[in-house]
């Protein structure tokens, strides 16, 4: 994906720079081309010398002085034109304030002024800096420039308080820098994603469950949402991921009452969800205790609603929706009925007793069924790859 991108590392002066450092070599990895361009501050942290090793190119010191005999001495022009994308990381408060108000008096905050590509901005210093109201108004200016702020993580800082102000981990930075490659085909598109096994209560301690992660629900969100698709996930499995609203629930009652009230302006429905389909027609006030003379206790069941067809059957010619089949036996009659019944455009069926397919692992081996076409074997593979499978096909249907 940064297969010979033109990648410009802005590097400023706090404590978080030298973390900077396995951010370069991650980007170098994946083929990027990498700039590092430094304040005289982050100087003090991190010498240039190691970020030009891992980069293999000078790093851009100073406006005035040219890294070699070659060079020019207007690096800020030149590296601002080379650049495809321009990551300032760590940004300090002074880099945030002077990029918001169109300063220029060194070489980091010049060759941002000049860039024209896009910018991607990771806030990190003390908590009181960041909540500082002149911080986060120049934080505002820079959105409504379009430069693309990620917000700093909570935790452990150098001062030895804990807040929010700690550069994020190496995996999320990455993630953003990949997302600005890829290009936003869902934008304008409104997605629903339901994920996880619904639990059904007992007694306040017990329910009725299944195996299911919520990890094929969360694939199609994160995959939808780096497609620029505005992302509602509906789940019954704690989950926290930037860019997307979500609910948390727990019953399948529950879910169906979420969607009733957010499917009406929705593009797409993926019920990767496993409903329970019974609940037991009561649950106890009081944990149910063990009785001596008691070998077999029974509990009555009910149905659960039929959340993909009752919401389903409500859907608009402009709507679009998935369903997903987990079976252990016939699964390709058992997915054909779904696809009939259920008033779905896709079902994706897969057989949960496989191994590493299914339920609680990262791969999954799915077959997708459309009425009026043959059913399409996918290979095993990750979870991931399925999503973006599946968003690919939906986007050339």
């Amino acid at each position: 994906m940064l297969k010979d991108k033109h990648i410009a590392i802005y590097v400023t002066g706090g404590i978080a720079a030298y973390k900077s450092l396995n951010i370069v070599r991650a980007l170098i990895k994946q083929g990027a081309q990498v700039q590092v361009v430094m304040t005289k501050s982050a100087q003090e942290f991190v010498t240039p010398l190691t970020f030009a090793t891992l980069s293999k190119r000078p790093v851009i010191t100073d406006n005035f002085k040219p890294q070699s005999a070659a060079d020019d001495f207007i690096p800020h022009i030149k590296v601002a034109i080379w650049t495809d994308l321009a990551v300032v990381v760590p940004a300090t408060a002074n880099i945030i304030g002077k990029m918001a108000n169109g300063l220029a008096d060194d070489i980091v905050s010049t060759s941002l002024l000049a860039t024209k590509s896009k910018k991607l901005v990771f806030p990190a210093m003390n908590t009181d800096m960041y909540d500082n109201p002149a911080v986060q108004n120049n934080l505002q200016t820079l959105k409504k420039m379009g430069v693309k702020i990620i917000e700093p993580a909570t935790g452990f800082l150098a001062e030895g308080m804990t807040g929010k102000g700690r550069l994020p981990e190496l995996d999320v930075i990455v993630k953003n820098i990949q997302a600005q490659f890829t290009e936003k085909k869902l934008n304008g598109k409104r997605v629903i994603v339901t994920a996880g096994g619904t639990k059904e209560a007992i007694d306040p301690v017990r329910f009725i469950g299944n195996r299911s992660s919520g990890k094929m629900g969360f694939a199609m969100a994160k995959v939808a949402r780096d497609l620029g698709a505005e992302v509602t996930l509906i789940t019954t499995v704690p989950a926290s991921f930037a860019g997307m609203n979500i609910i948390q629930i727990q019953t399948a009652d529950e879910m169906m009452q979420q969607l009733k009230d957010v499917f009406p302006k929705a593009d797409v429905l993926i019920m990767a969800a496993a409903v329970a389909d019974f609940k037991p027609m009561k649950v106890a006030d009081q944990k149910i205790k063990k009785n001596d003379d008691e070998d077999i206790f029974t509990i009555k069941l009910t149905k659960n609603p039929d959340i993909l067809q009752t919401i389903a059957a409500t859907k608009t010619s402009q709507q679009f929706v998935v369903g997903f089949a987990a079976e252990t036996q016939h699964l390709l009659d058992n997915a054909e009925k779904k696809l009939n019944k259920k008033h779905a455009d896709v079902i994706l069926a897969n057989d949960v007793s496989q191994k590493n397919a299914g339920f609680n692992v990262d791969t999954n081996k799915v077959t997708l069924l459309q009425k009026g076409h043959e059913p399409i074997n996918w290979p095993l593979m990750s979870k991931t790859e399925v999503a973006k499978k599946f968003w690919d096909l939906y986007l050339n249907k």
